[in-house]
């Protein structure tokens, strides 16, 4: 049976062509549940299926920084949680509605999981991952002022807020995801990189931050020995020069060559970078395949016909 940890990227929850708000991601859960039926349905896969957070995670804490006239807010690990048991619950939902007409089914399983982080990680001192939407200019200086937060720009759209993202260290709940896949159970697991967590003594404890999912995503791989790590995101391949006159696929790559244009910077860290370097480090440590490619072309991305191809 081959293990498979797939990574879905923020447009399965979010398209441009549906409703708005949770009405939006039942919809994109939906079609995502559509595009992924037969792979869900392989019983030969021991699966495990991942999620990002950033978009819902920001929208949370705005509207927890707008009721704290009347509601004490929730600290980030806390909707870290709760944004990761909602989307697992969607999702959730979504796969079991698809397989519902299927004669072989199959459960599917919402974990809401906690992932170690080391307290000493630089990433504290400098905040790196875009959560919520995106602000002119002007409204983020105002918003620096106003409440504190730091906001970067994100490349070609605009200004959204950064939070710490430590690297992963450990995923407290493994033993869980891996007595679920054992019995062909599919959990929904480290959503949004999981609850980041620090350890002191044995006592666990969670800290402001948000994980990057794919880094989350790369580290279950390899705990799980997975033969196949796939990432669906928007584009249908990885691309060096992106959006330029220049711009070429990469239709197969081995690590070397990979880690090579990595280093050359080739892969913005606020695009493509996270799932270059999540990729890495699973082949670093798994002498297994990873995937990446569009979600619309699940099936074919996972059994190495489209996508962007990578291995030892």
């Amino acid at each position: 049976m081959t293990k498979l940890v797939l990574a879905l990227g923020g447009n399965a929850l979010q398209l441009s062509d549906g409703p708005d708000g949770i009405e939006g991601q039942q919809y994109a859960a939906g079609r995502t549940a559509a595009q992924l039926f037969k792979l869900a349905a392989d019983k030969s896969i021991s699966l495990a299926v991942t999620h990002g957070n950033g978009p819902q995670v920001g929208t949370e804490l705005l509207r927890h920084d707008k009721a704290k006239d009347v509601a004490t807010p929730f600290p980030l690990d806390v909707l870290d949680a709760t944004t990761e048991g909602y989307i697992g619950y969607v999702l959730q939902n979504a796969f079991q509605n698809a397989l519902s007409l299927s004669a072989d089914v199959r459960s599917f399983v919402s974990l809401v999981t906690q992932v170690v982080v080391d307290k000493e990680d630089s990433a504290f001192q400098n905040p790196s991952k875009f959560v919520g939407p995106v602000y002119d200019y002007e409204t983020a200086k105002n918003l620096e002022k106003e409440k504190g937060w730091v906001f970067k720009e994100d490349k070609g759209r605009g200004y959204r807020r950064v939070v710490p993202s430590p690297m992963p260290r450990r995923i407290v709940e493994l033993d869980a995801i891996r007595a679920l896949m054992d019995v062909n159970i599919v959990p929904i697991t480290v959503g949004g990189g999981g609850i980041p967590v620090i350890e002191e003594n044995g006592i666990l404890k969670g800290v402001e931050a948000v994980i990057d999912k794919d880094l989350a995503s790369s580290l279950l791989a390899v705990e799980l020995k997975a033969e196949q790590f796939v990432i669906l995101t928007q584009v249908d391949k990885v691309y060096i020069n992106f959006k330029t006159d220049r711009q070429q696929s990469i239709e197969r790559a081995n690590l070397d060559y990979l880690k090579e244009l990595y280093d050359e910077g080739h892969f913005p860290a606020g695009s493509m970078g996270p799932k270059i370097l999540a990729a890495i480090k699973y082949l670093e440590r798994v002498d297994g395949q990873v995937a990446i490619g569009s979600l619309d072309e699940a099936e074919a991305v996972v059994r190495g016909v489209a996508g962007t191809i990578i291995y030892r």
